[in-house]
């Protein structure tokens, strides 16, 4: 989980995992990336509580660097990976429903379920509140991917000349040489739309997913054994990629 200055967010993102710890034996890594603010303080706090969650301190440089970060600091024993942003929240079953299809289809690189946009939350039920406009959507985003370990050096490092669209790149590389990736109906995240998300910053934004897709199109025209990542918006879906599970 990278942070950035998310005091007001990231404890209910934290919450949100540890909510779901009976499906697996979770560790949680948050790498403040050089908050200004008291995130460091109110993950420490429940740091103190949960031995399941740890932070990572390091200067202030970019999320993608913080996310490769975050995959140094893996433990030796981890099965799969997964990120939330410090914003967002886990939905309840999210983690259980992800692990299932590992279970029932031995060899699966990853899956990839739905998005949910949200424009409010309840903080006690950390569920949409009554009256949230609501859109559930296949989308870009790493929170929507639950990846078996060994797969994600496969994929290689988050390139981190991205400052936006570093989550389209590498899930782009990773479609592109999966031949076992699960599409699911599972709802992985609640995307909180608030006017500190970066990909409000649209121009931008788009800049660095034109490049992601322009490099996208150049790996594949160098080797035709790549896959159009096309499964990412939820448009296609060829042979070794499965069907909504």
């Amino acid at each position: 989980m990278p942070a950035y200055n998310r005091e007001t967010f990231i404890g209910a993102a934290l919450e949100s995992l540890l909510a779901q710890s009976d499906a697996c034996d979770l560790d949680i890594l948050v790498v403040n990336d050089g908050s200004t603010d008291a995130t460091a303080q109110v993950v420490e706090a429940i740091a103190g509580k949960h031995c399941r969650v740890r932070m990572v301190t390091t200067e202030n440089g970019g999320v993608a660097r913080a996310r490769n970060i975050g995959l140094d600091n893996l433990p030796d024993d981890c099965e799969f990976v997964t990120f939330l942003d410090s914003d967002d929240i886990s939905p309840p079953g999210r983690l259980a429903s992800d692990l299932a299809v590992f279970a029932e289809y031995p060899g699966t690189d990853f899956t990839y379920g739905f998005v949910t946009l949200v424009d409010d939350i309840d903080p006690q039920t950390r569920e949409p509140s009554a009256g949230a406009r609501v859109e559930r959507l296949r989308g870009i985003s790493f929170s929507a991917a639950l990846f078996s370990r060994p797969f994600v050096p496969r994929v290689g490092r988050i390139d981190e000349s991205f400052l936006h669209a570093e989550d389209t790149d590498f899930l782009f590389r990773a479609f592109e040489i999966s031949r076992n990736c699960v599409m699911t109906q599972t709802n992985t995240v609640y995307y909180r739309r608030h006017a500190g998300n970066m990909t409000l910053d649209t121009a931008t934004g788009r800049k660095h997913f034109m490049r992601a897709m322009h490099r996208s199109i150049q790996r594949r025209r160098a080797d035709p054994t790549l896959r159009v990542p096309d499964q990412v918006f939820g448009i296609g879906f060829e042979d070794g990629v499965r069907r909504d599970v």
